[in-house]
């Protein structure tokens, strides 16, 4: 059976400039590393992508066509599609029997995140994959935006998101950083490099919560500003009425931030308790990381250990010679 990524993530988060980059590194290697990685666009909803295509759902459905026929919206159309296609496997299984053994597919799968939490329509894609033959051949890739380093919050939440993908599709994973070539790399590396999420948020996270003083007054006033109507004339009353009230929104306001802090600092336990969740930054202007990433997901299934050895090896070697 051949090797399949199967390519998830957000969306927008970059899995078909990810699945794009991939397949020109790999015709760009030299004749004892070169390989022709196939892509498959397993979104229903895809309008452009740069790669060159090996075969397309939408050439079984598409979502623009069950959105008219149906008078479905957007989400509910991706969803009749996919479980369309989970009724009619038999076109899945014709398209990945035409590649041998040593052959690497990349799926682009779609960004819905209900499709792995709330409706199991993948899981029950890769448990098909998994009675054809592909159990030690899949790996699972999970794609997570790096602009979501520049704010804690959104990266533990793409943290928990990636955890949550781990632990659902039940494969071997990694997880990249895509978009890393929009990001600072000294803020980049500074969130890499801490030891937990807890530590991130609290080097961090708390900085972006509180604040000073001109912009708590500035909210304070904000808040209090619906009531003013019910303000009475006297100045002294005007005042010892302002000052309760703004007194009383801000120690609710403070009660809030306490009680999301208690929460982000469960969900960073969380992830700390079960240490599987790292990143690999993937600057697709920098051929070290390209090849890096590559390099890491094909160890995760072993790629090519079982590979035979090329004969234009032993031809350039022969070529130099003489």
């Amino acid at each position: 059976r051949c090797c399949i990524q199967l390519v998830t993530g957000p969306a927008g988060s970059g899995k078909s400039t990810y699945s794009h980059i991939l397949q020109e590194h790999g015709l760009s290697l030299g004749p004892k590393h070169r390989r022709n990685i196939h892509v498959v666009n397993l979104d229903p909803a895809a309008e452009h992508f740069r790669y060159e295509v090996a075969f397309d759902i939408r050439d079984l459905i598409s979502v623009d066509d069950v959105m008219e026929e149906l008078q479905l919206g957007p989400n509910g159309a991706l969803v009749y599609c996919m479980e369309y296609l989970l009724e009619n496997m038999d076109w899945l299984e014709e398209c990945l029997d035409a590649y041998d053994d040593d052959e690497y597919l990349i799926i682009d799968c779609p960004g819905q995140i209900e499709l792995y939490t709330h409706i199991p329509v993948m899981n029950k894609i890769i448990d098909q994959l998994r009675m054809w033959g592909y159990s030690d051949r899949m790996v699972s890739v999970f794609v997570v935006d790096a602009t979501f380093v520049t704010d804690p919050a959104k990266f533990i939440s793409g943290s928990l998101l990636a955890l949550s993908a781990m632990i659902s599709m039940q494969l071997p994973h990694v997880n990249v950083l895509s978009k890393c070539d929009l990001v600072e790399e000294a803020s980049m590396d500074m969130v890499l490099e801490m030891e937990s999420a807890l530590q991130l948020w609290d080097v961090l996270g708390n900085k972006s919560g509180g604040g000073g003083d001109g912009s708590d007054d500035s909210l304070e006033s904000r808040s209090f500003a619906p009531f003013r109507h019910l303000q009475p004339n006297t100045a002294t009353s005007t005042t010892t009425a302002t000052t309760s009230a703004v007194s009383k929104i801000t120690q609710k306001r403070q009660n809030r931030e306490n009680r999301w802090n208690k929460l982000t600092e469960a969900i960073c336990s969380l992830l700390d308790d079960y240490s599987m969740v790292g990143f690999i930054p993937l600057n697709i202007n920098e051929e070290d990381s390209i090849a890096h990433v590559l390099a890491t997901v094909d160890h995760a299934i072993q790629y090519g250990e079982d590979l035979e050895v090329k004969g234009a090896d032993y031809d350039d070697d022969a070529g130099e010679e003489e």
